[in-house]
């Protein structure tokens, strides 16, 4: 089994972590909290901060990929009131669980990104919304806090400046619409979590009706070492418009399952070396590249694919939170896809009828088919009611329950085809 410091690549946030040594001290001695500290001992502007986010390339690692150091700048910094900055840690879709590392690793790195992020748009509350089912490390998270605060940090008047920053995690739930950023303000206030209308957008109504900016744990986290190494040397680790390192989820049927931390642009052959390549080793079939939202890929074209947001959308898919899932030749994917539309089944908020109605369509269809009681106007009729749920709704649950119904069976039609005529599956390991 390899170690964590075996699976990453030119790493920066998991660098020279080894699950204990992620508390202040050992931080600081990585050179931990000197970005910010520099910010705030030689008076750089909140401008040139944002700006120093633009050049690095920096694109949201929660799945959108939307540019940081823009929507930074969205934030009205002269608003007179309260302004608030939330970081996303809902972090339930299937295949995802990189940003609990990173909380379980390298929380202070978190938490300076943040503090950078409220001093450049003049923010001085905080919150980590984190997902309900990783409670351990919440905990974890609130020492980390409690640590920072007590180093000066956090607080009032930060290293003896003029700036304060309060951060607070709030714990959630468990569920996975509160992923989408106005349903987790919806929590956060306590309310039910159901995604807003937009617009208006959070930069100008937010949490309790303020401007407010919300990012992804791993974009929070990669804040300082960009300003710490420069935009230019961390655009460079990357390729145009898909700069720096991200973090990928591999899971399925790979030797060694867990997060890479690689250059942007990687291989995703390189990606499956470092994974220790398929387990027992069967031949790869199909890969979900971006957490079970995004479409399937087939496996031979996927292993000709890079690991960047413009090569696997011209693959037919998307790069997303970066969770990888890997199918082998023994997978059914008439069965799999029957999971994945359990999930968003279960998982809609109901508060859209496209999406509350057609995922439950498309789940008794799949598991209708599945069970060999498919008809052949089925497959059609799932391109239908996905293509009639698909930016019908408020939030993009509605998209990620669609999409996947669509990839599947456009990419592996021959094995619904078969259970349909056959009442049984193509795959021998299913017979």
């Amino acid at each position: 089994m390899t170690s964590l410091h075996d699976r990453h690549i030119n790493p920066l946030i998991l660098k020279d972590l080894n699950g204990a040594n992620w508390h202040l001290e050992d931080y600081v001695k990585r050179g931990g909290y000197s970005a910010l500290r520099r910010i705030l001992e030689q008076g750089i502007t909140p401008e040139q901060v944002i700006a120093d986010l633009k050049a690095s390339g920096l694109r949201g690692r929660g799945g959108a990929g939307f540019p940081t150091g823009l929507k930074w700048s969205f934030m009205p910094r002269q608003f007179p009131g309260q302004k608030y900055l939330v970081c996303n840690t809902d972090e339930g879709e299937p295949g995802t669980f990189k940003d609990r590392d990173i909380m379980r690793y390298n929380p202070h790195a978190l938490i300076e990104g943040m503090a950078i992020g409220a001093y450049a748009m003049g923010i001085t509350v905080g919150y980590n919304y984190i997902h309900g089912e990783i409670f351990q490390e919440y905990l974890q998270f609130e020492e980390a806090l409690e640590e920072a605060r007590a180093a000066g940090y956090l607080g009032d008047k930060i290293m003896g400046s003029e700036f304060s920053f309060q951060l607070h995690a709030h714990h959630g739930y468990g569920a996975y619409i509160c992923g989408e950023e106005t349903a987790l303000l919806e929590s956060l206030e306590g309310k039910k979590g159901q995604p807003r209308f937009k617009p208006p957008f959070p930069a100008s109504f937010g949490l309790y009706g303020k401007p407010t900016t919300i990012n992804n744990t791993e974009t929070f986290a990669a804040v300082p070492f960009i300003l710490n190494m420069g935009a230019e040397n961390y655009m460079a680790i990357g390729r145009p418009n898909n700069g720096g390192t991200k973090i990928f989820s591999i899971s399925g049927d790979v030797e060694r399952p867990g997060n890479y931390e690689v250059p942007l642009g990687t291989p995703f052959a390189k990606l499956m070396e470092l994974a220790g390549g398929m387990r027992g080793g069967k031949k790869i079939k199909a890969v979900i590249p971006g957490g079970s939202s995004a479409p399937v890929v087939r496996g031979d074209l996927m292993m000709n694919t890079d690991l960047d947001y413009d090569s696997i959308a011209k693959a037919g898919s998307m790069l997303g939170s970066g969770a990888v899932i890997v199918l082998d030749e023994t997978r059914c994917m008439v069965k799999s896809l029957l999971r994945l539309s359990y999930f968003y089944y279960e998982e809609s908020c109901g508060q859209c009828t496209p999406c509350r109605e057609g995922t439950g369509w498309m789940y008794r269809m799949v598991h209708r088919i599945e069970h060999g009681k498919g008809r052949p106007e089925d497959l059609d009729q799932l391109f239908n009611i996905a293509d009639n749920i698909k930016g019908r709704t408020i939030c993009a649950l509605g998209d990620a329950a669609a999409l996947p119904v669509q990839s599947f069976v456009k990419n592996f039609r021959e094995e619904f085809e078969y259970h349909v005529e056959h009442k049984h599956c193509l795959v021998p390991a299913y017979l």
